[in-house]
């Protein structure tokens, strides 16, 4: 997730934009503020007159919340609720450029379709999606709207989870779901003797750890949390991995099609949203943890 950065030339084109464009129907409502004015001289909306916004189903905890899932395709929660740290973050940015909450309307995307190249059927979506390098040559991504860091999940009581550094991890089994920067820190970064374990889904991965099929998961913490307080009551976040040394920390950031401008609106709205420190505020809500999670060693 490195940052998308707007040209004042750009900025003043896009103003420009707003000034000349006519197509009422088709942009946001009228506000002051920078990323509204970015937003209303966009004319690539999916819909006319909505934003568009992506994540994957099952809507998981603490990323959304909320539930009323009755009479929806979603499932645990519906992300309409406004409520979980991506959902609100979600509904925070599209305040800020101008739409009101009945605008927004959520589309199901799995996780690796997010950052697929190709035409796309959401303005952007939001998923728990890290920037990577690669990714960003398809995709276009935002701004960060939360660093994270990896943690390993096991079984209370299984050896692993005396562990403290990289050297006792490397013969164990670690797994994670297939195409995420979990899956790449395990290969990348802890390099274990074994083979990676790779699901096409959490859940799977989860159910692997559940059943023994390996020794532990890698996930990022928020998720950590969930896992052990409600998919395995018996599970122990073991530990938090640090960054790869010189790089810059792992983030997450809304994913576009490839230079969709309107990113360029919501890097204003996610500025915004920190100056005002309403993006700290929703964090504070949704991951706050008062739990001390060790780091491991690198050796």
């Amino acid at each position: 997730m490195r940052k998308v950065l707007i040209g004042i030339a750009a900025f003043g084109l896009l103003l420009a934009a707003c000034a000349e464009s006519s197509e009422e129907t088709s942009s946001p409502s009228a506000s002051g503020s920078t990323a509204a004015l970015c937003a209303k001289s966009i004319t690539t909306y999916v819909s006319s007159g909505v934003l568009t916004v992506g994540t994957d189903n099952p809507a998981y905890p603490p990323w959304y919340a909320g539930g009323h899932t009755a009479d929806t395709n979603w499932k645990i929660n519906n992300p309409a609720t406004g409520k979980g740290f991506e959902s609100a973050v979600a509904y925070a940015v599209a305040e800020k450029m101008g739409f009101t909450a009945e605008q927004v309307q959520w589309v199901e995307v799995p996780f690796n379709q997010s950052f697929a190249p190709g035409q796309k059927s959401f303005d952007f979506d939001i998923n728990q999606i890290s920037y990577t390098a690669k990714r960003a040559r398809q995709v276009t991504f935002s701004d960060s709207y939360y660093d994270v860091n990896q943690a390993l999940v096991a079984v209370e009581g299984t050896p692993i989870t005396q562990a403290t550094s990289f050297t006792e991890l490397k013969d164990y089994t670690l797994a994670t779901q297939i195409g995420t920067t979990s899956y790449e820190y395990i290969v990348n970064v802890i390099r274990p003797a074994k083979e990676a374990g790779a699901y096409n889904t959490l859940a799977d991965a989860v159910q692997s750890l559940k059943s023994g099929s390996v020794d532990g998961i890698v996930v990022d913490l928020p998720t950590a949390f969930y896992i052990t307080a409600v998919q395995i009551p018996n599970g122990l976040i073991v530990g938090q991995f640090p960054n790869p040394e010189g790089q810059q920390p792992e983030h997450f950031g809304m994913v576009f099609a490839k230079d969709n401008q309107l990113a360029q609106c919501v890097n204003m709205a996610l500025a915004e949203l920190k100056g005002d420190g309403e993006l700290k505020a929703i964090q504070d809500q949704w991951l706050s943890t008062k739990v001390s999670v060790p780091v491991f060693a690198t050796s």
